[in-house]
């Protein structure tokens, strides 16, 4: 579960954000995590209120936004969704396809007070 390591390094680098606009408090996390990360945002959910306790985060809400794991096919050049597709394009059945999205990881949003 590399998820709380993973969330130990965002809040340091929101407090050192924080410490250089002298920010005093933080409302809501926003991050976004690609729909094959290896981040599973039910983890993440459970594991950010122990990861924040002490922090200027405290108290805050975590909000995760799941971005779509999107590729390209390279015989028809149709862009489609590879889990609802399971790595098939729907347009000509081919599984030559480049992934365009769905693997990342990023802190989107920090709202302060």
């Amino acid at each position: 579960m590399h998820e709380i390591g993973v969330l130990f390094e965002v809040i340091k680098s929101v407090e050192k954000l924080a410490k250089e606009n002298n920010v005093k408090k933080i409302e809501t996390l926003v991050l976004q995590i690609g729909e094959l990360s290896s981040m599973i945002p039910k983890y993440m959910k459970s594991l950010y209120p122990a990861t924040i306790e002490g922090t200027i985060l405290e108290n805050s809400k975590l909000e995760i936004e799941i971005l779509p794991a999107n590729a390209l096919c390279k015989e028809c050049n149709k862009v489609f969704n590879l889990v609802s597709n399971k790595g098939i394009c729907p347009k000509c059945e081919a599984r030559n396809w480049e992934m365009l999205s769905g693997k990342e990881f990023y802190i989107k949003e920090i709202v302060c007070y």
